[in-house]
């Protein structure tokens, strides 16, 4: 009985479990698979975020790939000024070594007034750098050193894209021409005579000329210049220049005081290699090459026969450079220069001077040390001169002087600058107030003696320049001829008349850079001079002038 009621009671319960197993997996499927859609039926919501999403990384690979063509247009742009970078260092370390072998230009008054060099340095990264101090860590300086260096590229290459978008001047020859020059205007107002009105030396006595209570004006001062760039040879690079002015003279012709005549001053062919260059044509006194700044004596240096020594001559030099150490180095000049003497030439045919019919030339020399210091350099040098003079008869004089000139920055804001000279029969280089000979009667007389007339000077300068474009100039010259050998020859006359004993020269002026090529400058001058056992003259110039440099 109790099994029959199991059977009975199992077999419905079995009949359950198996409905349970057959349809509990159907819908476990249901319930975990996603809902079917009809082809009818709408997009769900996940399938436009996928392709949003697919999109944007399309865009981004754009992207990148423009970044990655700009990045290599970057480097190749940056290649390309490092380049230009290194080839306008090499022209600049060229350029710097002319001018540092080249007095007669780097320290005319002119290039005394416009070079860049005389700029104070820029040094605010350096400045920047130093102020970090110790506790600057090494990335950050590296750092800042290339920011700053790329700085400097980027400088560089702004100013040759400016050079070469400027009109360049053509050239017979394929290689590179620059046209240079300044446009001056000067106004004078003359207190007292003076040998010449534009650009005075002495003072003489009254009415010989009169120029006191006149006021004038002139472009006679005003300059022109060729330089050419060429190619290189054995090793050398080669350049010429030429620069002329309107101070050759006066024409014959209505008012034509103004009408300047075109002179030649300066041309020069060079070769210059990294320690030695050589230099040939009409130059400056490369053993006495300062020159004071004034923007109202350009036609004839500033300080001319009141101590400061000059000449235009023809030349033949060579110069030797020599790096005693990272600061310091050594220029070692020598050369043959035309023997001139001051003379006045025959206007109808080309003479000799008494230096040229020694048959010889006359020999100089100059050592010069430079040191950097307070961001500029010190420098001093010593140099000398021999000339040997014909005077026919059989009378011979030995021309001859030693010279010392020195450059030192004083502080910041402070330059000095100076030139010595003791020597005989200099007259031809302004010495001795422009009086070389002395004579004891006729010099067509072969029983007249005559000898050098000895005579020492010099001149210093200091320069107050608180501004890169605004400088203040402060100088003394004076040259002193010995006037015991005067009085021992009485018969010695010279253009200006009676003889002179002593001659000095204080003059002070402003430069002001209105903009890199436009000058503004106002000197005051004032002339003393002695004239041998008579008065005192002394005149007194006001001059107002105005440049333009292209």
């Amino acid at each position: 009985m109790l099994g029959n009621g199991r059977r009975k009671v199992f077999i419905p319960v079995w009949i359950i479990a198996s409905f349970l197993l057959l349809y509990s997996p159907p819908g476990k499927c249901q319930n975990a698979a996603p809902p079917s859609a009809s082809p009818g039926a709408a997009p769900t919501d996940s399938v436009p975020d996928i392709r949003a999403l697919a999109d944007s990384v399309r865009a981004l690979q754009a992207q990148v790939q423009r970044l990655n063509s700009q990045v290599s247009e970057l480097r190749a742009a940056e290649e390309r000024e490092h380049a230009e970078a290194r080839a306008l260092r090499s022209e600049l370390n060229r350029a710097t070594a002319k001018l540092l072998t080249t007095p007669g230009q780097a320290h005319d008054a002119y290039a005394a007034v416009t070079s860049p060099a005389n700029a104070p340095p820029d040094n605010t990264a350096a400045a920047a750098v130093a102020a970090a101090g110790p506790a600057t860590s090494e990335q950050g300086t590296s750092l800042e050193r290339r920011v700053t260096k790329l700085e400097d590229n980027q400088e560089l290459t702004d100013a040759k894209v400016l050079d070469q978008s400027q009109t360049k001047v053509e050239s017979g020859s394929k290689y590179r021409v620059r046209f240079s020059g300044m446009v001056l205007l000067n106004a004078f107002a003359t207190r007292g005579s003076v040998d010449n009105l534009d650009f005075p030396e002495v003072a003489t006595p009254a009415n010989v000329p009169d120029t006191s209570g006149a006021f004038s004006g002139s472009l006679r001062q005003s300059q022109l210049g060729v330089e050419v760039f060429g190619p290189d040879v054995a090793g050398a690079h080669t350049s010429a220049n030429v620069r002329f002015d309107f101070a050759g003279g006066q024409v014959d012709a209505p008012n034509g005081a103004v009408m300047g005549v075109v002179r030649l001053r300066t041309g020069t062919i060079r070769m210059d290699w990294a320690d030695t260059s050589i230099v040939a044509g009409q130059d400056s006194l490369f053993f006495a090459p300062l020159m004071p700044t004034s923007l109202a004596s350009l036609a004839i240096p500033a300080l001319s026969y009141s101590g400061n020594l000059w000449l235009w001559t023809p030349q033949i030099r060579i110069e030797h450079r020599v790096a005693l150490s990272e600061d310091s180095s050594l220029l070692l000049q020598a050369g043959i220069l035309d023997s001139l003497t001051g003379d006045y030439p025959n206007l109808q045919m080309r003479v000799p001077s008494e230096g040229e019919q020694s048959g010889q030339p006359a020999y100089a020399a100059r050592v010069a040390w430079s040191h950097h210091a307070f961001g500029r350099d010190v420098t001093v040098g010593v140099g000398g001169y021999y000339g040997r003079q014909n005077w026919g008869f059989g009378r011979g004089v030995d021309g001859w002087a030693g010279t010392t000139d020195v450059t030192v920055p004083l502080g910041k804001y402070f330059d000095f600058t100076g030139e010595f000279y003791r020597g005989r029969a200099v007259g031809g280089f302004g010495g001795g107030i422009g009086q070389s000979v002395l004579f004891s009667g006729p010099v067509t007389d072969p029983t007249t003696t005559i000898r050098g007339l000895d005579s020492m000077g010099g001149w210093i300068q200091v320069k107050y320049k608180p501004k890169a474009n605004f400088e203040v100039n402060f100088a003394l010259g004076q040259d002193n001829p010995f006037a015991g050998e005067l009085r021992n020859f009485p018969a010695t006359m010279y253009y200006y008349g009676p003889l002179t004993s002593r001659n000095l020269t204080p003059f002070v002026n402003f430069i002001y850079h209105a903009r890199s090529n436009v000058l503004f400058s106002a000197e005051y001058r004032r002339l003393q001079t002695y004239y041998l056992d008579r008065n005192l003259e002394t005149a007194n110039q006001i001059g107002l002038s105005v440049g333009y440099i292209f």
